[in-house]
């Protein structure tokens, strides 16, 4: 709990001064009310397209973080940004120092280390200056009722300690047609925080984690509002140190469902619980299933052991 003795910010072990923490609440100028969305991003030029338009419309501000892109990363988030009118809402920043994977790198890296998980999102996260925040990711993509849903939430957290659980569904991408989107897996994760001092990030087992006080209100969002992009053209675990240990792991069942997924689409297998989408020759999938399918699915959405005897391995949902 190292972020928690200093009360000021950190300051890193390499002496790199101009990456030393300084925290929102600890600056001179007061936060101001409203959102950030943060995206810690490496070579999502391809999902940003899809990522962004939703999340400028829905925060106040969004702050994209690179770190090391060759696919022309940053480019494509103002590009974006631009195409959609909300230049004001976004913002670009470069962190330069190569990050430890989840897993066995990031256990064996020292926490205040610029190379460390927890260190590079409390870094992220220091750049916010809005009184609230939204862990987002650079292949997370709102649907039309989650972009209204984040908006509306754009107002009322401002004040109050409260966390946001946003559900989302893994959505395996084929080609520009064709889809699979994982719904026999319930996966609502804290992705909304307070920026304030009980809300920074922390060294656990295999990944960086954001500490909450116990007395802290949770609120979860709906199941349908989100889907998050997976290439089976890609290497989607890239960025875990050895993906094949999700095979063994208690701690890391979410990552294995989608390890045993993403494989078993890639031999031709269309595990129960996941539902194969075709979009209309005119619409790309990722917009059929964000702004048509999804949010036409009956409600409450059949999601968890429920989509599983709903959707065996043979269904199927034509465009």
């Amino acid at each position: 709990m190292t972020a928690h003795r200093a009360a000021g910010g950190l300051r890193n072990l390499e002496g790199h001064t101009e990456f030393d923490i300084v925290w929102p609440w600890a600056r001179a100028e007061p936060q101001r009310p409203g959102t950030t969305a943060v995206l810690r991003v490496k070579d999502e030029a391809r999902s940003l397209p899809f990522v962004l338009p939703p999340l400028l419309r829905a925060c106040d501000q969004v702050l994209v973080v690179d770190n090391g892109s060759s696919d022309g990363t940053p480019e494509v988030a103002r590009r974006v940004a631009d195409d959609s009118g909300h230049t004001d809402h976004l913002t670009v920043l470069d962190y330069p120092f190569e990050v430890a994977r989840a897993g066995r790198e990031h256990l064996l890296q020292p926490e205040l280390s610029v190379h460390s998980l927890s260190y590079f999102y409390n870094w992220c996260f220091s750049q916010v200056a809005t009184r609230y925040s939204w862990k987002w990711d650079g292949d997370m993509v709102l649907t039309t009722e989650g972009e209204v849903s984040v908006a509306d939430l754009s107002w009322q957290v401002g004040n109050v300690d409260v966390i946001v659980r946003v559900p989302r569904h893994g959505l395996y991408l084929a080609d520009e047609r064709t889809a699979y989107l994982d719904l026999g897996w319930r996966n609502a994760e804290e992705w909304g925080f307070p920026m304030t001092p009980d809300f920074v990030y922390t060294k656990a087992y295999e990944w960086e984690i954001r500490t909450t006080p116990t007395h802290v209100r949770s609120i979860a969002l709906p199941h349908g509002l989100c889907v998050e992009l997976k290439y089976l053209d890609g290497d989607e675990f890239a960025h875990w140190t050895d993906p094949a240990s999700f095979a063994t792991s208690y701690r890391n069942r979410r990552k294995r469902r989608e390890w045993e997924v993403f494989n078993a689409l890639r031999e031709g297998t269309v595990p129960a619980g996941v539902v194969e989408l075709r979009a209309p020759d005119d619409q790309h999938v990722v917009d059929y299933v964000t702004r048509v399918w999804l949010p036409a699915a009956p409600r409450p959405l059949q999601v968890g052991e429920a989509a599983l005897e709903a959707w065996p391995s043979t269904a199927s949902a034509a465009g």
